[in-house]
């Protein structure tokens, strides 16, 4: 597996609210039923289609309150891959944030795909912290 992590970002907000709105597929209803279709989210488990493509499903594997949310995909989803979200809190509404994706790819698609996904893992990331410094 290889792992591609974020760089660290900065929330103003408590680790214990974060970890709240992310530890729940459902809060990201209004956002995902926008940009994917046939959205289905359970507080465990999403699923939906992407460009065409799909289903693919994700589950919360594990939770470690205010500090860790594990993420995986389903069986339909066309790579293995882990995905966990860490949160520390170093002061009153000031938490850190990084989020780590490990992913099976075979040489090819390491190198199709690699640089991608560590934009991505970063721009997931920046895009989080956006979204709950701007409320």
């Amino acid at each position: 597996m290889t792992t591609y992590e974020s760089k660290i970002v900065a929330i103003q907000k408590r680790a214990e609210d974060i970890f709240r709105v992310l530890s729940d597929f459902r809060n990201f209803t209004p956002i995902a039923k926008e940009k994917l279709d046939e959205w289905k989210a359970e507080e465990d488990s999403c699923s939906f289609k992407f460009q065409g493509m799909g289903p693919f499903g994700i589950s919360i594997i594990e939770r470690e309150p205010y500090k860790t949310i594990k993420f995986t995909g389903d069986e339909k989803t066309p790579m293995q891959f882990y995905m966990w979200i860490q949160l520390k809190e170093v002061a009153p509404y000031d938490t850190r944030m990084k989020v780590t994706v490990k992913v099976e790819l075979n040489m090819m698609m390491k190198m199709m795909l690699g640089r991608k996904l560590e934009e991505g893992v970063n721009t997931l990331a920046e895009s989080i912290a956006a979204a709950f410094n701007s409320i």
